[in-house]
């Protein structure tokens, strides 16, 4: 997974955009239900999740190409209820770019500059400095025909930056883009976001995406916002199983609760035992005592010879999945109804451990996550 780039700036708790009890609806259909969020000025925010969410809908919304069906979208704290969207203190960019094959780079860039009728070569100015700030300088007069994928996502950067809106909008603008190309372009796009000072928020389905770009990510399905938190929590912390799963591989593990006092839990499990886990801030009781246990597989710590550990499952290898620098095990554990599943790196010979081996695994009760079942 890409490193996520760390914030060098202090973000201000001023929301920048306020989204309250908004519900979108096409007939019986409810692409978005109820969503309520507030994204503070400054801050690189991420809408996260599976196609048809509503995630897309809501960036729309924001940028005025779409109506709330009820609920209201303030920008710096003016309503924009009835505000067409070429008079919102927004900009987009869009998936496909949108460039225009007819013109220069100079002439897409300055494009939405022509309506503002800018004085004493400012127009030249301003283009001039939005493309310093994507690395476009001196590639002003090349065709878009001309571009490379990569140039084309910063061209349209470039133009959305030179209006100077308070929000920049992304609708997914990587996706065009290969794998390492796009790797590249994630860690440009943060640092842009932290020159330039203004509020980002980026419409992805990719969780490696969202967690290495973001200060905080909305995790949405069916229409509704599940959780919002930071890249670290919702990864490590996820507030139900469907927002597990989707952050990444997790191991899920059958529990009953024993004991729930305050901020912790006594559960038992069949191949874990009877653990003592932290009880998340939003756990609820469903109803009796059944509960899940996740683990993420780089959670997992293979024994090495006669390495011990306080806390330790040991079971059978299954499976295993070369990766390059790392190796995914699987591992079948007795009393368990599925394997688990182990992310080891290959410096100590994960890539050589083989099938039908047995193996011994450490895990630290911290990273157990309980999760109402």
């Amino acid at each position: 997974m890409l490193e996520r780039v760390q914030s060098e700036r202090t973000q201000s708790d001023r929301a920048m955009i306020e989204i309250r009890d908004v519900t979108r609806s096409y007939g019986s259909f409810k692409a978005l239900d109820n969503a309520s969020l507030a994204i503070r000025e400054g801050e690189f925010f991420s809408l996260l999740g599976p196609s048809g969410c509503g995630k897309t809908t809501l960036l729309r919304m924001i940028a005025g190409f779409d109506t709330p069906t009820s609920g209201s979208i303030a920008v710096d704290g003016q309503p924009m209820d009835g505000i067409p969207a070429n008079r919102r203190p927004t900009n987009m960019v869009f998936q496909s770019y949108a460039i225009f094959p007819h013109l220069d780079v100079e002439q897409n860039v300055a494009y939405g500059l022509k309506r503002l009728k800018l004085q004493g070569g400012e127009e030249k100015r301003r283009v001039e400095e939005a493309l310093a700030q994507v690395s476009l300088t001196g590639l002003g007069k090349r065709r878009a025909t001309e571009l490379s994928g990569g140039q084309r996502q910063r061209v349209a950067l470039a133009r959305a930056l030179v209006m100077r809106p308070k929000v920049l909008l992304l609708d997914e603008p990587l996706s065009a883009l290969d794998k390492k190309l796009r790797e590249q372009m994630q860690v440009e796009l943060r640092r842009l976001q932290q020159a330039v000072g203004i509020t980002f928020v980026l419409v992805t389905h990719d969780q490696y995406e969202a967690l290495a770009m973001s200060d905080r990510i909305a995790v949405m399905f069916g229409g509704r916002i599940a959780q919002i938190a930071s890249p670290k929590e919702i990864y490590q912390r996820p507030v139900n199983r469907q927002v597990a799963d989707f952050l990444g591989g997790m191991n899920f593990v059958r529990a009953e609760i024993v004991e729930e006092n305050g901020a912790s839990l006594v559960l038992d499990t069949l191949g874990f035992g009877r653990v003592k886990t932290d009880k998340p801030k939003a756990f609820v009781r469903n109803g009796g005592g059944a509960a899940t246990l996740g683990i993420r597989p780089e959670r997992l710590r293979v024994l090495w010879d006669n390495a011990t550990a306080k806390f330790e499952v040991a079971g059978k290898v299954v499976e295993r999945h070369y990766f390059g620098e790392i190796t995914h095990l699987i591992v079948e554990i007795p009393g368990l109804e599925k394997p688990l599943s182990v992310t080891e790196t290959n410096d100590f010979g994960a890539d050589d451990i083989p099938v039908g081996a047995p193996i011994r695994l450490a895990y630290d009760p911290e990273a157990l996550v309980a999760m109402a079942d």
